[in-house]
């Protein structure tokens, strides 16, 4: 069994994707290579199929309402899709879609999401599974969905992760997880779909404005959260009187450029980081130093200091080649 796993390993390290440049590769007879954006109504999701599209992609917008796919459709070289994640049905739909269409299919986006706040301990388990039903399996259908196009095309998977999938914090805890678990459906999609000429990427945003915690808020109080008997009352009272318009961060340009980099460029990276100021960047890797050091201590085969620096030397040295 190990043996058969190392043999996949190398194969994965020896065939890369960016073997076979995207410039390369083949294109829709008009020449705009066809890519689809889950989650496209607004936010992320919007400012990254405005910029794919008018930067050369034909883009498939995903969106669940009507007023959004309304919206998406005055969009030049756009084509909504209604696309629930959680809805196999919906996504086999969309599959024939783009099929039928004859121009194949370059890049997926899976950058549907929800967020569900709340302590751990007093989530209901309906709610954590809707959490993982969303930003989980929603990347997990999508992509397996699509997997023969994108096999065909030696094209690209770009998830949208979060800092959160590195940083935890109170309240969090449902949204971290979720966002970890994305960081490992990366890692392991990349493992093996790079022998097939496919580059998977992740794209890790700090905070942007959108509306993932206004309609947080929406589900909660949908729900009827009173607060009652709960140890953490206050904080989620405070949370729940929020405007949730998130007026104070900017708007996610930097995020749509980041999709676009690795979706276009020949050397895709495997995690974009991408944060509004050097307090959010610092914070994230020094969680990821943070839990390296956690690792390593106090175990029987623990690293020394110096063996320490030389494998991050040797990672700086392979990221960088």
């Amino acid at each position: 069994m190990l043996r058969a796993l190392f043999s996949v390993a190398l194969v994965c390290l020896t065939v890369s994707a960016a073997q076979v440049p995207a410039s390369a590769r083949p294109v829709a007879p008009d020449g705009r290579r066809a890519v689809l954006v889950t989650g496209a109504s607004s936010g992320i999701g919007r400012k990254t199929t405005e910029l794919l599209a008018a930067r050369g992609f034909f883009v498939y917008a995903g969106a669940r309402k009507q007023e959004d796919l309304d919206a998406l459709a005055k969009l030049e070289h756009v084509q909504p899709l209604r696309l629930d994640v959680t809805e196999q049905t919906e996504i086999d739909a969309a599959v024939a879609t783009v099929r039928a269409a004859g121009r194949g299919l370059w890049g997926v986006v899976n950058n549907a999401g929800i967020g569900v706040f709340g302590p751990l301990i007093e989530l209901r388990e309906e709610e954590l599974v809707q959490q993982f039903d969303v930003n989980v399996f929603g990347p997990w259908r999508v992509s397996k969905a699509f997997a023969p196009l994108l096999l065909e095309s030696k094209g690209r998977v770009a998830t949208t992760g979060s800092i959160s999938g590195v940083v935890c914090w109170p309240m969090g805890g449902g949204y971290c997880m979720s966002k970890h678990a994305v960081e490992a459906f990366t890692d392991t999609l990349a493992a093996e779909l790079s022998a097939f000429g496919v580059a998977v990427s992740v794209v890790d945003p700090g905070n942007y404005r959108s509306d993932i915690e206004a309609n947080a808020r929406e589900r909660l109080r949908a729900q009827g959260w009173s607060g009652e008997g709960s140890r953490w009352r206050e904080a989620m009272e405070r949370m729940l009187a929020g405007s949730g318009d998130r007026v104070q961060y900017k708007e996610p340009d930097a995020v749509a450029e980041a999709f676009f980099h690795a979706l276009s460029d020949d050397q895709p990276k495997r995690r974009y980081l991408v944060t509004p100021n050097a307090r959010e960047a610092e914070l994230t890797v020094r969680a990821a130093l943070a839990r390296t050091v956690q690792l390593n201590h106090d175990q029987p085969w623990a690293l020394d200091r110096e063996a320490l620096v030389r494998l991050l030397d040797e990672e700086l040295e392979r990221v960088g080649e």
